[in-house]
């Protein structure tokens, strides 16, 4: 069975050759070199992939402030600190890849089959990368399934990650939010983060050190218990829920 056969049936989506423009919005396409969503519009912008080796990610590996960027401040990378990190809303994977690089161990956990699909087939091609495919292989674990059960599920195999990372969708925006054609489609895809007052609730139990939740800068903070703490950037904050301790909260 062909490579994009086999997707079509993990996906319970049909298989097409020649695409049918008055049928389908969009298409999961399989090139000789990687996975693409395309938006059959004749405004689209281009295909939507994931890619670690190259581009606006590898820019930000090389030059995107190292521990001094509010992202691995919020973590907690301070000296040599490598905290193992559970990215629950992953998405692209970007803030993840950045973690991984600057030392974390990062469980992927992504819900929506399709971002999943994209996540998965740019981390097995980074993998395979003379430069950083052996990082990647050590540091990036990824889980297709939603948060709120995978966390606990995974937690109680292993032992319970440092941190718990958020990146749940930003509130809706007509502007500069939502230019990003990435982002457009990943709003198409998943829709708006309704439940993600209850991923921090599942956050919070599971954590062993703190909880980061990443929002638009004037963004309120998740329903919930207040944070203890925030780092502020110049248009995205994040809330900090540190967590005690002793005695460790069941999950």
């Amino acid at each position: 069975m062909s490579v994009a056969a086999e997707l079509a049936a993990e996906l319970h989506l049909p298989l097409v050759t020649i695409p049918l423009t008055d049928t389908f919005t969009h298409l999961l396409v399989v090139t000789p070199t990687r996975l693409e969503l395309r938006t059959l519009d004749s405004n689209a912008p281009g295909p939507v992939y994931v890619d670690f080796t190259s581009g606006a990610v590898a820019h930000r590996r090389r030059f995107g402030g190292g521990r001094n960027q509010p992202l691995a401040r919020a973590i907690g990378l301070k000296g040599g600190a490598a905290p193992t990190v559970a990215d629950v809303t992953a998405g692209l994977g970007r803030d993840a890849f950045v973690l991984a690089c600057l030392g974390c161990t990062v469980w992927l956990i992504e819900r929506s089959p399709i971002v999943a699909a994209l996540l998965r087939d740019g981390l097995r091609r980074a993998a395979h990368d003379a430069e950083i495919g052996q990082m990647v292989r050590e540091r990036l674990h990824f889980h297709s399934g939603d948060g709120r059960e995978c966390l606990p599920r995974l937690t109680a195999n292993q032992q319970r990650p440092d941190v718990v990372y958020l990146d749940p969708m930003y509130p809706h925006r007509q502007k500069s939010a939502w230019v990003g054609k990435e982002m457009r489609l990943l709003r198409q895809l998943a829709g708006d983060d309704a439940d993600a007052p209850a991923l921090l609730a599942v956050a919070l139990a599971c954590a062993g050190h703190r909880v980061v939740v990443k929002r638009p800068r004037l963004a309120p903070s998740l329903s919930g218990p207040p944070p203890t703490a925030r780092i502020v950037a110049p248009n995205t904050r994040f809330d900090l829920y540190r967590i005690k301790l002793d005695p460790p909260a069941p999950c």
